[in-house]
């Protein structure tokens, strides 16, 4: 009997020490603006909080904020849930390759961009190519506001794939019938609804995974065949000049995205790095998530924790169990 509660007390004490370094466990997520990062950063948060016994804040901005928070190793943004390479190359060059002080994943999956129109208003005006928007007749349907250029979403503010869709406007000669548009994504999903139900012309930068191939029946234009050639893009990261010393002609080629996490995050809060390092998306899984918060209105929380429950396998094995 006092073997048996000397076991208990000595393991008694052993857990109470134990719960101050557990609890230590913390991260700051960067979310940015798009709804598939929204989604993944709040699976990551989910599965910190109810599987690690973390505590998760999450902290919204672009990727230059993110990046350089992540640089600075300080907490204050510890991880970006969606970094698209190469159009986000010119932070992972900087603060991965150079800097060292930011960890990019090694399971990425794959990411597809382009420019989608509507299937009715693209078979209703045989638009299948991109340059098809240049067409006179085209623009003018797309033109709402009636300045003489048909509008279309290139993305939002502080997006690098919307400056590299603001060069591609310009080099596959559209600039004369296309007025390029920065907003934020809702304003983009509201334009295509509204389109929709007015049978309106509209064209916008889309990609996979997303949730637009969820919530409306559109069509990706197809572009010149990827060549590196013709694809030389300066971020305004690394030249102020960009837009005049860039040119881009060509589709871009299919995208690695993972996530990217700050070094100072294995001294602070270990555990969180290693599930960091095993963790892995689908492109499937970030359209069922970004189609759940932005077509059914859910709260990306609710949405990652039914998620999480649902994959309890998928999880033990980002988690080594």
């Amino acid at each position: 009997m006092k073997t048996t509660l000397k076991s208990l007390r000595l393991a008694t004490a052993v857990s109470v020490f134990a719960l101050p370094a557990f609890a230590a466990e913390e991260v700051a997520i960067g979310v940015p603006s798009w709804t598939g990062a929204q989604a993944i950063a709040h699976v990551l948060g989910e599965v910190v909080s109810s599987r690690i016994g973390g505590t998760v804040e999450y902290v919204p901005g672009n990727n230059a904020t993110i990046f350089q928070a992540m640089d600075q190793g300080k907490g204050d943004i510890d991880v970006h849930p969606d970094v698209w390479l190469p159009n986000q190359e010119s932070f992972t060059n900087k603060y991965v390759d150079e800097a060292g002080t930011v960890t990019l994943s090694s399971n990425p999956y794959q990411g597809n961009q382009g420019f989608c129109v509507t299937k009715d208003f693209g078979e209703a005006n045989n638009i299948t190519d991109i340059t098809d928007l240049g067409r006179p007749d085209v623009a003018a349907l797309m033109d709402s506001d009636g300045n003489g250029k048909g509008e279309m979403w290139i993305g939002a503010p502080g997006w690098a794939s919307a400056n590299v869709n603001e060069v591609k406007t310009r080099d596959y000669g559209l600039l004369d019938f296309i007025e390029p548009i920065r907003a934020e994504e809702a304003v983009k999903t509201a334009r295509i609804k509204d389109s929709v139900a007015k049978g309106e012309g509209y064209a916008f930068y889309c990609y996979e995974p997303h949730a637009v191939w969820f919530m409306f029946d559109v069509q990706m234009l197809t572009e010149p065949t990827y060549d590196p050639a013709k694809y030389v893009m300066v971020q305004p990261s690394d030249d102020a000049d960009w837009y005049e010393k860039s040119m881009v002609a060509s589709k871009d080629a299919l995208k690695d995205v993972q996530i990217a996490w700050s070094n100072s995050l294995a001294d602070r809060s270990p555990a969180i790095a290693e599930f960091f390092a095993n963790f892995q998306l689908e492109a499937g899984d970030v359209s069922q998530l970004a189609f759940e918060i932005s077509a059914n209105g859910r709260d990306p929380a609710e949405v990652a924790k039914e998620w999480v429950n649902a994959n309890s396998e998928r999880v033990d094995s980002w988690l080594g169990l």
